[in-house]
Parts: C-alpha cells; sequence; structure tokens
C-alpha cells in the first residue's frame, strides 16, 4: 500500500512557534520583515549562497537556541564554497558596531571554530545592506532578536529546513514579486523535502509580521501547495 504524502501547511509565530513547527518536521519559513528578512531576501538577490539567523547573545527565549552552532555551520558551508562569513547584526545605526559586537559573540566563536573567515559585519537594516558590502559568493548570518532567534530556533529543534520570506520591496523586486518568490521557495523546498510548511512571523507583537505571514500562506495555496496529485 502506497503511503500518501499528505502537505500541510501552518502560521505560527514567536521562536516558540519556529521550534514547535520544526518538530513537527515541517520546513520553517521565517517572517521578518522588519527587518531579517528583509536582509535576508536582498542579500539572496544580490548573489549571497547561503543565509542564516542566528539569536544574539544576550536574548532569552523560552526555546533552545545556540548561536554559536549556527555560526559553525555558517562557517563550515563557508569553506565548502571556498568563501567567507558576513554577519549582519542590530542595532542598525551605522556607527554602532562596539554594541553589534558585544551581542554577537558567539556566532564568532562558532565561525572560529569552524576555521572560516570573518570577513565583515554590518547592520541589518534590510534592502540597503547591500549598499554596505559585496554579497555576491558570501555566506551571511543575521543576529536579531525575533527573526534571527525564531531561525535559530526552528534549527536548532531539528527542522529539515529553515528559510526566509518577505513582503517588503526588494532593490529588484516589488513586495508582491517578493512575496511570489517566497511563498515559491517554500514550495519547491517541501516538495524536495516531502514535508509541510510553516510559515512563522517572528514577532507575534508586529503587525506587519503577523500580516506577511498570513499573506504568504495565501500565495502557498494560490500557487497549488495543497492541492491532490
Amino acid at each position: 500500500m502506497v503511503k500518501l504524502w499528505a502537505k500541510t501547511l501552518s502560521t505560527t509565530y514567536n521562536a516558540s512557534g519556529a521550534a514547535a513547527a520544526a518538530r513537527m518536521g515541517d520546513v520553517v519559513m521565517i517572517v521578518d520583515v522588519i527587518d531579517m528578512s528583509t536582509t535576508a531576501e536582498a542579500a539572496l538577490e544580490a548573489g549571497a549562497i547561503s543565509v542564516l539567523g542566528a539569536s544574539p547573545d544576550h536574548h532569552q527565549v523560552p526555546v533552545t537556541v545556540n548561536p554559536e552552532k549556527i555560526g559553525y555551520y555558517g562557517g563550515k558551508k563557508a569553506l565548502k564554497h571556498e568563501t567567507g562569513v558576513i554577519i549582519a547584526a542590530e542595532p542598525r545605526l551605522i556607527n554602532e558596531e562596539n554594541e553589534r559586537l558585544n551581542e554577537i559573540q558567539q556566532v564568532i566563536r562558532g565561525i572560529d571554530r569552524a576555521g572560516a573567515e570573518l570577513l565583515e559585519v554590518v547592520p541589518n537594516i534590510g534592502r540597503e545592506v547591500v549598499q554596505l558590502t559585496d554579497f555576491a559568493g558570501k555566506v551571511l548570518i543575521i543576529v536579531s532578536p525575533s527573526g534571527g532567534t525564531a531561525f535559530d530556533a526552528a534549527y536548532n529543534y531539528g527542522a529539515p529546513e529553515v528559510i526566509t520570506g518577505t513582503v517588503a520591496r526588494i532593490n529588484q523586486k516589488t513586495g508582491n514579486k517578493a512575496a511570489e518568490d517566497a511563498a515559491r521557495r517554500a514550495i519547491e523546498t517541501a516538495n524536495r523535502l516531502k514535508c509541510g510548511i510553516s510559515v512563522v512571523a517572528a514577532s507575534s507583537n508586529s503587525m506587519e509580521d503577523i500580516q506577511a505571514a498570513q499573506y504568504i500562506c495565501q500565495l502557498i495555496i494560490n500557487q497549488g501547495f495543497l492541492e491532490m496529485e
């Protein structure tokens, strides 16, 4: 008897929701419009080979996160592609580099342990981040208290893959196109891995994250993911 693959689609919230989605075995899409997933989309558009998220060092959440593990994984991925790692972190102000460094020491430790090179630390500012450095061929790790932490939790609770999505306008995309690309990315990943999709609004206190997650879910439905084959 052939076992049918039951396609599922869920919307959930916060790092705790991301962890629960990972435990269910879903592909987890993190939606943090201001700014993690928008920074991610801009970097991918600019040629980044991979984008990861991590929790800041001193951020407290009710689930397990491990920023050093994310740094190590990103560092190993960079070595595999013979490239280096860029970190995007908060605060967003350009001249607050010391404060950014204070919150990313665990990620840096992981990159160092992997033997990879940390190329640069830039602010997590959304689509304008591409004006600060060249992402082509690089690995990006975004350290942020909402999107980065949700990504970190999903990864550490065993999600088969963690991706990002946004509805914000990117340099070469309208917001609608970015959202459509996010929906297609989720579907392609779930089809490849034969699993469900959970779209995570990174903060339940952020109306833009909640509405964006719901909108991307609707696009996933519209693109036919839940239809029986």
